[in-house]
């Protein structure tokens, strides 16, 4: 598919320099399309491409991921991720805004929304909730302080070791595939085209920042983040592939959290990104349900 791209944008927020890409038609209502961790906002080309006609579509690369700065310290909280949202939604005066978002932005998007519910006009978070309650409860067999630990000797890792390289843009885009073996070659050369950068020597780098990998500890409780759940107002879509690792708020409880406004839909034949794995389907969904 020949695609006609959009233009490359930035804010401020928190001293650092966030892109995003604008895809034009400023006179409909405006939708931001949120990648995930490690991605980027081309990641969305193809799904703005479908929705660009009837909507003003925004594509946000988180901190830390494809165009946007990386940040000094290396830190990257859920806090600092939510405050960029929020300041995208200010700068720009979006709301109240359509949202459509993946995984770690999924996650970032629902907390804005239970945050700022009438900022919000309708929401489709796929796989967006973090952690399951069994990895919850995994994880917490563990003492706090190890966590700290664990952290603090990822983040020296992160801090030594450089980004990997790749000999040849085909072995990046071969990686890419690999983690994700629903992908046509196509997809997986396009959003390997976007999400790398080639090295002064020749070879070829993923543009996330390498620090990424080193979670902070630093977050609400799961009461806390339980408690924005059910200040969402909105209708709100969740979507889920039955082939990821994600756990489906239906068959975990998670959903119980949550109001009569919140749906869920789920996808044969699809792991974690759903919106490339059943592109059409989803495409067809979301349209009818952001309206």
């Amino acid at each position: 598919m020949d695609l006609i791209g959009p233009v490359s944008q930035s804010f401020i927020s928190q001293r650092t320099r966030l892109h995003y890409a604008d895809w034009g038609n400023q006179d409909a209502p405006p939708l931001i399309l949120q990648h995930g961790g490690r991605d980027h906002c081309r990641s969305w080309d193809w799904v703005a491409e479908e929705l660009r006609k009837d909507w003003h579509v925004i594509c946000p690369d988180l901190r830390g991921h494809g165009d946007s700065e990386w940040t000094n310290t290396g830190h990257y909280p859920m806090t600092a991720y939510v405050y960029d949202f929020a300041q995208l939604v200010h700068q720009l005066e979006l709301a109240p805004v359509t949202v459509v978002a993946h995984s770690l932005g999924g996650n970032v998007a629902t907390r804005f929304t239970g945050m700022y519910p009438d900022k919000v006009r309708k929401l489709v978070s796929i796989e967006g909730l973090g952690p399951s309650p069994k990895v919850q409860a995994k994880m917490a067999e563990k003492p706090w302080y190890e966590h700290r630990k664990e952290w603090i000797d990822k983040k020296r890792d992160a801090s030594a070791r450089l980004p990997k390289r790749y000999k040849t843009f085909e072995d990046a885009a071969s990686r890419m595939h690999e983690a994700n073996s629903y992908l046509s070659r196509e997809q997986a050369e396009h959003l390997t085209r976007h999400g790398t950068i080639r090295n002064e020597d020749g070879t070829w780098s993923w543009k996330f920042d390498p620090h990424l990998h080193a979670w902070p500890q630093d977050d609400m409780t799961m009461e806390q983040i339980e408690e924005l759940w059910g200040r969402i107002t909105c209708p709100t879509l969740m979507i889920y592939g039955n082939d990821s690792w994600a756990s489906n708020p239906v068959k975990d409880g998670r959903i119980a959290h949550f109001g009569d406004n919140v749906s869920v839909s789920d996808y044969d034949r699809a792991g974690h990104w759903v919106h490339h794995d059943r592109f059409e389907d989803f495409v067809g969904e979301v349209r009818g349900f952001i309206g």
